[in-house]
């Protein structure tokens, strides 16, 4: 049987194109009966409307953005803080109604999709760095979350001055300070940095973290020894409990743990408390971004909130409207009773 089409259906109806059309799309320039009648005889034909495909395609829209994240699809929709990104996303295009489709940042390219999506929010950079190209040429809209592409807009906290304030918190003379860093080296296991070349400085959130840091202990008049310094390449509890055995048995034992993700700072304290170190007499722990858990956990973390959820409705409000200026939204530091 030969695939209906409109003018098939309307050749086999007697009547025109427009009527069909009319008929799926503009009820109103049809009599109630004359539409009833249409559509009954379409659905005995098997044919159920024109195709929505192509009407995106000849509209140039869809109604569809493309979010993508910045490792796999797995990885991420586990992740709190990606989960309540990708929650206010979904609040503000579901107001709008707008459609979510989401992309691993671990594929290899975006022509499979690229002619289906309005444009693309990009969640952190990408783990496949190609990606970050294609995005810089395509001609679709484009918005990133928490790194900057020259020319296109972007939304994000001021990350390195967030991680100073945090840092400025808690730091005293004669500290020994460890940093527990995400994703600062191009490796797959837990490991201190040592001489090994940072990743993506440029676009990489986790070093504009490290700056901050690193600013606040030259104020305090304090040094980070080499093997203080640990890449972390996943914010997960196994990862980061192997970074945090590790550093806990370096002498001198750290009495300041900076790290860069909750669930980093979180996972260090379980393993701090096991071991006997008390919490903050012996030890000092700040995390960063702000998610519920830090709040049902004894003690509770003294961390930088973001507000990952105001985050993705003001990404969505940034990439529907015309201004291509960057974005900085705001943070607010909430000390606890791990400092």
């Amino acid at each position: 049987m030969s695939k209906l089409t409109l003018k098939s259906v309307a050749k086999t109806l007697g009547v025109s194109t427009a009527t069909i059309s009319n008929a799926f799309n503009r009820p109103d320039q049809l009599s109630v009966a004359l539409r009833q009648k249409i559509l009954s005889a379409c659905a005995e034909l098997g044919y159920f409307g024109p195709n929505k495909a192509a009407q995106s395609l000849r509209k140039g829209s869809s109604g569809i953005v493309a979010v993508i994240l910045s490792d796999s699809l797995e990885y991420m929709v586990s992740d709190p803080v990606a989960s309540q990104f990708l929650q206010g996303v979904s609040r503000e295009l579901e107001r709008h109604q707008l459609h979510l489709l989401l992309f691993s940042g671990s594929s290899t390219n975006l022509e499979a999709i690229s002619d289906f999506v309005d444009g693309f929010i990009c969640y952190g950079a990408p783990r496949n760095l190609g990606l970050i190209k294609q995005l810089a040429s395509s001609p679709k809209r484009v918005l990133t979350v928490d790194f900057d592409l020259p020319g296109r807009p972007s939304v994000n906290i001021d990350n390195e001055q967030a991680a100073y304030q945090s840092a400025m918190a808690v730091l005293q003379p004669g500290d020994t300070v460890a940093i527990l860093g995400l994703r600062l080296i191009d490796a797959a296991d837990s490991r201190p940095v040592l001489d090994a070349p940072l990743w993506d400085n440029q676009s990489s959130i986790a070093h504009r973290r490290l700056d901050g840091y690193l600013r606040a202990m030259a104020e305090c008049k304090l040094t980070l020894q080499p093997d203080y310094l640990w890449h972390i390449p996943e914010s997960t509890q196994p990862h980061a409990q192997l970074a945090a055995k590790a550093v806990l048995a370096l002498t001198p034992r750290p009495t300041v743990l900076l790290c860069m993700s909750d669930l980093i700072a979180l996972s260090a304290m379980r393993e701090a408390l096991q071991q006997g170190i008390a919490i903050p007499q012996q030890l000092k722990v700040v995390g960063f971004d702000g998610i519920e858990e830090t709040l049902r956990y004894h003690p509770t973390l003294s961390s930088v909130w973001q507000f990952s959820d105001a985050k993705g409705e003001a990404a969505v409000k940034a990439f529907l409207s015309a201004q291509d200026s960057p974005q900085l939204l705001p943070y607010e530091l909430r000390l606890g009773e791990s400092s």
